[in-house]
This record gives C-alpha cells, sequence and structure tokens, in this order.
C-alpha cells in the first residue's frame, strides 16, 4: 500500500505564511530569484517522483532487504533506476554551492525536499541523504585538492557519502575507538580498523563510495582528543581527480535489522586504506560534528516522516473501514456501521498524529530558516544568533521529534486494529523503520545530556533565553488579541516554568552532578512540547488573519485552530509529567545498589 502525498498544502502553509521564506529568500544573497512561483513549481515536481517512483518502491525494499556478496552489497528491485532518474533530475545539486556543480538553492528547500523523500521511502532516501552531511564536512575542513576531487561527484550524485564511526567496543563514547592511521612516505595515510553500524557503506547505487572515518595517529593523546578524521574513498583517486584502483576497504557484512531494510547498515573492515587527512590532526571530533549535526537534523526529519506516512495511512483507512454505529446516532445510516472515524477514540489517536506532525513540520522548518541565515547571511551577528538558535534546537529536533514519530507510527497501527499488524498495509512496517531514529546520531538520552549540560546550563542558560525571549515577544505582542488568549495565556505560563526548572536543575546540579542527567530527558521532552506549543499559538495567529480576510479555503484555517486547541488541551498537560519527573530529583534513580537491580 503505497499512498504516499506529500503534503504540499501544509508544506505551502509553513513556507509562503507563517515563515515568510519569500521575504526570508529575498533578504539572503544569492536566494533572491527564489520565487513562490519556483519554489511551487519545484515541489510538484519533486512530489511526483516521490509517490510515483520512491513510494511504491517502499514495500519493496522491505520485503527484499539488500543482498551481500563477497564484500557486494545489491540494493533491492527498483533501487538502482530510481537513484539514476534522481541524479538525472539534478536533485543532489540542489542546494550545493555552484563552484562544485550545485545549483545555490537555499537549504531550507533542501530540508523539504528531504521531508518529502524521506516519507515516501526512508531506506532509499539514506543513500543520497548522507552525502550532503560528507559535502559539508569537506567543504569546511578540506583542501583545495580534496573539495576539486570529492565535491563535485558529491554534488552531481555520481558517488555518495558515508559517516564511519561506531566500533564494535564504543558505540557514543568515541574516545574509546581503536582504528589507527599512520603515514605514508607520499603524504597520505594507512588506516586499519572495523567500523560497524555504517549506513550505505556499500551498494551499488553509484560509481564510488566515499567514507568519513574517525581514526587514531600513532602520537594522538588518548581519549577524544587524540581522534583525526580522514577520508577514504572506496576507488582510489588520481592526481587528476579520476578513479583507479580499489582501496583497502571492504564491506565485511550487512546487518539483520528490525526495520529499514532496504539500507545497507554495514560492517567495514578498513585494512591499510589509502587514506587523506581532513582538517588538523587530533582535530577529527570537532570537524565530524560538521557532518552528525547535519545527520542529526535529518533523522529528526525521519520522525517526521513516519509520523506523516502513518497519518496519511491511517487517516485513510478511518474514513473507509466500516465498524460499529456512533452512540450520537448513525453517520452512515444507509451503510451496514459507520465509519471508524466518527468515534472519539480513534479521533483521539488521529488527532495525536496530526498535531504531532504539523507540529514538528514547524519546527524543522523554523530550523531551516536558520540553516539559510548562516549559509548565506552577509551579517556577521545575524549569523552568530542563528548559529546559536540551531545549537539549541538541532537536540530538541532530534529526540523529541523521533520520540514523537514513533508514538504516531504506534497510533497509526492501532487504528487499523489487527490489520495493522499484517504486512500488506504497511503500518507495521512504518513502525519498524521509525525505531531506530531515536537511536543512532546520538540516542534519546545523550541528546538529553548534551541539551542540558552544553546548551543549557553550559551556556548559563543564554540559549535558552534566546528562545524563550521569542517566546515572550511574542505572547506580548499579542498580548491585546482576544481570539488567542486561550493559546496566549497557558504558553505565557509555561515559558516561565521552563525557565523555573531550568534554574531548579541547575541549582541542585550543583549539589549532586547526577541531578543533571536525572533530570534530562524529562526535561528535553518539556522543551520539545513546550517549543510545539510555540509553532501552534503562531500558527494560529496565521490562520485568523488568513480567516479574518475571507479565505477560499476557511476549512483548512479552521482545522488549524481546531488541531492547536487539541494540542495545548490534550497533549501539552503532558508537561506536567516531565515537571513532576524533574523535580523528583536523582535519588529514585541512584539509591537502589547495583546487586538489588
Amino acid at each position: 500500500m503505497s499512498n504516499y502525498k506529500a503534503p504540499l498544502r501544509d508544506i505551502q502553509f509553513n513556507i509562503f505564511e507563517l515563515f515568510n521564506y519569500d521575504s526570508h529568500y529575498q533578504s539572503l544573497p544569492g536566494c533572491e530569484d527564489v520565487s513562490t512561483d519556483i519554489t511551487n513549481a519545484i515541489l510538484n515536481e519533486f512530489d511526483k517522483f516521490c509517490s510515483n517512483i520512491l513510494a511504491p518502491l517502499n514495500a519493496v525494499g522491505d520485503e527484499e532487504g539488500c543482498v551481500w556478496k563477497a564484500g557486494e552489497v545489491t540494493t533491492p528491485s527498483g533501487f538502482k533506476e530510481a537513484y539514476a532518474q534522481y541524479v538525472e533530475g539534478g536533485w543532489p545539486a540542489l542546494a550545493n554551492d555552484p563552484a562544485y556543480g550545485g545549483q545555490g538553492l537555499p537549504e531550507s528547500l533542501s530540508l523539504i525536499l528531504a521531508e518529502m523523500r524521506g516519507t515516501a521511502n526512508w531506506a532509499w532516501g539514506m543513500y543520497p541523504g548522507l552525502s550532503h552531511g560528507a559535502v559539508n564536512t569537506i567543504k569546511i575542513h578540506g583542501t583545495d585538492i580534496q573539495k576539486n576531487h570529492y565535491l563535485t561527484k558529491l554534488v552531481e550524485g555520481t558517488w555518495t557519502g558515508t559517516m564511519c564511526l561506531t566500533e564494535a567496543h564504543c558505540g557514543t563514547d568515541l574516545g574509546l575507538l581503536r582504528s589507527k592511521a599512520e603515514l605514508n612516505a607520499d603524504g597520505s595515510y594507512s588506516v586499519t580498523g572495523t567500523k560497524i553500524f555504517i549506513s550505505s557503506g556499500e551498494h551499488d547505487l553509484t560509481e564510488n563510495i566515499v567514507h568519513i572515518v574517525l581514526a587514531r595517529l600513532p602520537d594522538a593523546p588518548p581519549g577524544v582528543k587524540g581522534i583525526s578524521l580522514f577520508i577514504i574513498p572506496k576507488f582510489n583517486i588520481g592526481d587528476d581527480g579520476s578513479m583507479g584502483e580499489r582501496n583497502g576497504v571492504r564491506c565485511g557484512s550487512i546487518e539483520h535489522k528490525m526495520g529499514i531494510h532496504g539500507n545497507a547498515t554495514c560492517v567495514m573492515n578498513f585494512d591499510n586504506a589509502r587514506a587523506f587527512l581532513l582538517g588538523e590532526p587530533h582535530q577529527g571530533l570537532q570537524a565530524m560534528f560538521t557532518f552528525m549535526n547535519t545527520a542529526r537534523i535529518g533523522t529528526a526529519l525521519q520522525g517526521l516522516g513516519h509520523m506523516e506516512l502513518g497519518y496519511q495511512k491511517s487517516l485513510a483507512y478511518a474514513k473507509d473501514r466500516l465498524q460499529m454505529r456512533s452512540v450520537t446516532g448513525p453517520k452512515n445510516p444507509d451503510g451496514p456501521a459507520d465509519p471508524i472515524i466518527v468515534h472519539p477514540d480513534v479521533r483521539r489517536m488521529l488527532l495525536t498524529q496530526k498535531a504531532l506532525s504539523e507540529g514538528g513540520r514547524m519546527m524543522i522548518y523554523y530550523t531551516g530558516k536558520l540553516v539559510d541565515i548562516i549559509d548565506h547571511s552577509p551579517d556577521e551577528q545575524a549569523r552568530k544568533a542563528a548559529e546559536d538558535m540551531l545549537s539549541f534546537m538541532t537536540p530538541i529536533a532530534k529526540a523529541f521529534l523521533t520520540e514523537t514519530g514513533f508514538e504516531s507510527a504506534n497510533l497509526a497501527l492501532q487504528c487499523f486494529g489487527g490489520h495493522g499488524y499484517i504486512k500488506e498495509w504497511g503500518v507495521e512496517q512504518n513502525v519498524r523503520d521509525a525505531r531506530i531514529a531515536m537511536i543512532y546520531e546520538g540516542t534519546t538520552g545523550i541528546q538529553a545530556l548534551d541539551f542540558i549540560g552544553r546548551k543549557v546550563l553550559g551556556s548559563g542558560g543564554e540559549l535558552l533565553k534566546n528562545f524563550t525571549r521569542e517566546i515572550h515577544q511574542f505572547c506580548k505582542a499579542n498580548s491585546d488579541n482576544d481570539a488567542l488568549q486561550e493559546f496566549i495565556s497557558p504558553l505565557q505560563s509555561l515559558n516561565k516554568k521552563w525557565g523555573d526548572l531550568t534554574l531548579h536543575i541547575g541549582t541542585k546540579a550543583m549539589e549532586n552532578p547526577d541531578e543533571a542527567g536525572a533530570a534530562s530527558v524529562d526535561y528535553l521532552m518539556f522543551s520539545g512540547y513546550a517549543s510545539l506549543a510555540y509553532f501552534w499559538a503562531r500558527a494560529v495567529a496565521t490562520a485568523q488573519v488568513a480567516l479574518a480576510s475571507g479565505t477560499s479555503e476557511p476549512e483548512f484555517y479552521e482545522a488549524k485552530l481546531a488541531t492547536a486547541r487539541f494540542y495545548f488541551q490534550r497533549i501539552l498537560p503532558r508537561t506536567l509529567v516531565c515537571e513532576e519527573g524533574i523535580l523528583s530529583g536523582a535519588d529514585n534513580l541512584m539509591s537502589l545498589a547495583e546487586g538489588a537491580f
């Protein structure tokens, strides 16, 4: 059942009305020509590719999976042909630098296409998705020769990239990694070691694969301060940029996974592989964060994609499936029963998915504007402010949207009842595919520690204040809007509580460092719900303007008001549970002796 269709009307609401991408693009050098018409044309054309080509391959990829044989990986039927069409359409080059063959369009537009691509077929979308991080990392940290050798091919999509961090004995704790690099006489390096869980590490879609790999030099200090970053191509590159002989890197096996079967998750063996230092020696982890932060926004998109796909499938099913009668009287009197969408609990599940997916889209598109400013603004202060805000929002987006994405995928399955548990509808695949998003690119717990430790307490609360100040200004600007008060009043209270909880955690952590870790996940989820409350309040204000102007689409904007009301009354109270968990402290977690577990 491959009935995905890009939610173009909601996308347009976000970019043209809520976040004013038109004026945003006009303010950025190099983006002035990106008009409404151009944006809509791109979205409509890419929707055709996603709904007609990628979506039908989603079930194929899950059923067939990837096949490993003698170090080579064959992707599922149709994947290679779809990738060739993707490259032929120029899609990989969309938001990349024209100096390397890119089209120079804004990154925010690329994020929208990534949402569409990932929702249609997440496993397929991972193959080109990781290339974007490789491009960013080489562009920022690479030498001119490295840029010339790799960027053009990565930008045009004839090569793809990977991120090689994890080893069997070290996941998050990269300071324990053992892969080693030794200097060769010609200035290159030889890297030996094994990496696991490498998405898209080997496949048959492109002629070459560029691995971005962490390893240690012989004189490296211990821990994370002794990690360097290297470029290791599958096929070596000559001085003129041409491909040469096969490098010393092989796929030892592929993982047999719960989901995303259509994407090859590889064990990669590096055996004296010819490598090139990327950035400064022993500064590899800092350079790799360029890649990881790109991937974390991409993973947030995965959470959104699973919400949207599950919602579309369960909504269509709820309108069609006839079961029982409404307790307030028949709604389908000519049929044997009413469609299940008339039942309150089914509506609860559908509205939860709708509120979280549309709110999640707002969050992602908000971050997209920040990336554009960082990439294009000539104003140094504006770039710094955008970098700070993006640093703050990234762990929220990654962790919160993947957690709620999995919740939504499960609710979609529940709407189907027993039919959801069988394969033909595609909703059980969506649940399985969604589960990994809370783990890779840093688990929810790791994101929460980064958020409370580095981003909030580590900045003295300044990064939080930047966002809560924005919320305060919005509430103040709308203090006289009577029609908005049912949203403004709770948002103001929540904004104040956010600051109070932060102060509480910071004070307790000075006495006992475990307090920050104990509160971290509840605090991050509180922050996610609070952020979505702000975006939903903004959406209501925007919808009210449209309704007051006599729009020809009153039903669309009334739905925004109704969904926001549901979010504030039914979902936002979850912050009370988060608050209670935070205030309960660390003792209830840490007092039990290990032997008593």
